[in-house]
């Protein structure tokens, strides 16, 4: 018996990386998981892998883009398992860079894929988390949003400060509701960091160093064990936080 039998989750971008790292720990604790994201084919590898250990999970292709689809999509989700108990929000396509080199369009896409999505994905999912007696809602932030130096950050710290806005008032207007809304901010060893850090060990190597914990994390036992642990009743109490989980690299205060 897992912690989260008979929950439905959803989450985007879980085709690789912190997605799936979430995905994983939240089917081996028993919850049936709609696995979205772009790539057909990443979304069935990590449906396999959750599929080996017993757990239940099913791909659905999606680009969080479309804001006008994930509606029906969510409707898709709650018809085919019955409900929806947990939405966590990964999926993010945005432009990196300074801000004198960003056109309209490259700003604009981290919100789309950031904020926009997560607001379309979360007044979907809101009927259905009510009508089960409540839910919980994670959203990924960023570190990136309180860095010591923004330069080239500043549209994905823009689009995630806008997502932790957004999560911190669904929390104080849904909690009468019983849904939970937090966000994480997290640093994990994930497919493009991995590629850098191969590429550049110097300068992983002094990244690392400014981590106290002494690591990066890993995107299940790190990331997933903790997206666990939120949504489970004995966090009950907690709503509307920014949680860093980045082994106390930033401040948050």
């Amino acid at each position: 018996m897992g912690s989260l039998d008979e929950k439905v989750a959803i989450v985007t971008g879980a085709g690789q990386g912190v997605g799936q790292g979430i995905a994983l720990a939240l089917a081996s604790e028993g919850a049936t998981v709609a696995v979205l994201g772009r790539t057909v084919a990443k979304l069935d590898a990590t449906c396999e892998l959750i599929a080996e250990r017993g757990g239940k999970a099913e791909a659905f292709g999606c680009d969080v883009g479309d804001l006008e689809a994930i509606p029906g999509l969510v409707e898709q989700i709650a018809g085919r398992f019955g409900g929806i108990d947990i939405l966590v929000n990964n999926a993010y396509s945005g432009k990196y860079g300074p801000l004198l080199s960003m056109s309209d369009a490259d700003f604009q896409k981290g919100f789309r894929s950031g904020p926009f999505a997560a607001f379309a994905f979360m007044k979907a999912c809101h009927p259905h988390m009510k009508a089960r007696g409540g839910g919980s809602i994670i959203n990924l932030v960023t570190s990136a949003m309180v860095r010591w130096d923004p330069a080239t950050y500043g549209a994905y710290a823009a689009a995630k400060q806008a997502l932790r806005s957004l999560t911190r008032t669904a929390a104080g207007e849904w909690g009468p509701d019983g849904i939970r809304a937090n966000s994480i901010a997290p640093h994990a060893l994930s497919p493009g960091l991995k590629r850098w850090a191969e590429a550049d060990p110097e300068a992983a190597e002094e990244f690392r160093r400014t981590i106290p914990l002494g690591y990066i994390g890993d995107c299940e036992q790190d990331i997933g064990q903790a997206v666990v642990s939120l949504v489970q009743p004995g966090l009950r109490y907690l709503t509307g936080a920014t949680v860093p989980l980045d082994g106390g690299q930033a401040f948050f205060g």
